[in-house]
């Protein structure tokens, strides 16, 4: 599916809709392209596209081949997040920046492209050129993430509550084995959109006008703000997982030790009761009346004892 934003002389936008073998209109300065089908791929191809990415091009982390400049135009792969229910994943855009024109390639749903949408719509889109529409989807992006550390946080207040509750350790440490997961992702989407801003203001340095520059510049700044945001939650993360396996394992050993102190207690009176289990002939214990309950009473008293040195050591 392709979808144009078209921007006329008055600044203002409008989609629309655009069918492989259209002709495209000259006031077009972006084309989001998703899920492009054989069809809509060769017609690209055709149009303007040297090669239109697929998903594993997307995925590719090395930086030579997430930023690059060819005759077709500046190509830049950006790491956007994703959220899913109470996950969240990133998912890589594709853009091909070729004078006035924005190209925009994706293989899945990206919230961010239909919240630009929905601001073009409304007219909360401050749009001037083709340049914008990458600059503005970087800043909404970085307005994202910092929205969901403001969640985490949230998260985290929670979970530091619930670890020395029994009933929901379990819970607790696969909540923060989630938060682990998105803070990296945090970061690598933080990462990824500054070297991008730099890699454009270095691209497009003749080109950029005072109030891009801003922007630019603005959104950098607040990459540098929101980076020890994700340090201190990793920090917190770590600390909350230490401490609820720590809470773990101090009850186990809770457990173990009183296991341990009971072998202990019982210790004397097996000792005696084995002692006086032995089939040997001459045993005179065994002819003696009252050698029953002075074996009872030995094993009670030898139990007694060792509990209450226990007790008063304080190992119980």
């Amino acid at each position: 599916m392709i979808t144009a934003c078209q921007l006329y002389d008055d600044n203002r936008l409008s989609l629309i809709k655009v069918k492989a073998g259209d002709a495209l209109p000259s006031d077009v300065i972006w084309l989001d392209v998703h899920q492009a089908s054989e069809e809509e791929s060769e017609w690209l191809e055709k149009l303007f596209v040297e090669d239109v990415p697929d998903e594993d091009e997307m995925d590719d982390l090395e930086s030579s081949s997430r930023f690059k400049i060819s005759a077709d135009g500046v190509h830049i792969l950006s790491l956007f997040p994703q959220r899913l229910a109470n996950d969240t994943r990133g998912v890589n855009m594709s853009f091909i920046m070729r004078k006035n024109l924005l190209i925009s390639f994706r293989e899945d749903d990206v919230s961010i492209v239909r919240l630009l949408r929905y601001h073009i719509r409304f007219g909360k889109a401050d749009v001037r050129s083709a340049l914008d529409i990458l600059l503005t989807l970087q800043d909404l992006k970085v307005d994202q993430l910092s929205d969901l550390i403001e969640d985490a946080y949230g998260v985290l207040d929670e979970t530091a509550d619930q670890i020395l509750q029994d009933d929901t350790v379990e819970d607790t440490l696969r909540e923060l084995v989630r938060q682990e997961e998105l803070n990296g992702q945090i970061l690598q989407a933080l990462y990824d959109t500054r070297r991008a801003l730099r890699f454009i203001k270095k691209s497009f340095e003749t080109t950029l006008d005072d109030r891009q520059e801003r922007s630019i510049d603005e959104v950098l700044n607040d990459i540098e703000s929101i980076l020890p945001h994700t340090q201190f939650l990793a920090n917190k993360i770590n600390f909350q997982l230490e401490a609820s396996m720590g809470y773990t394992n101090h009850k186990q050993n809770k457990i173990i030790k009183i296991f341990s102190v009971a072998a202990v207690v019982f210790m004397p009176p097996t000792w005696i009761a084995s002692l006086y289990g032995m089939n040997f002939k001459y045993m005179p214990e065994l002819e003696w009346e009252f050698g029953y309950p002075l074996s009872i009473c030995l094993m009670f008293i030898s139990a007694t004892i060792t509990y209450i040195f226990f007790k008063k050591k304080g190992w119980l």
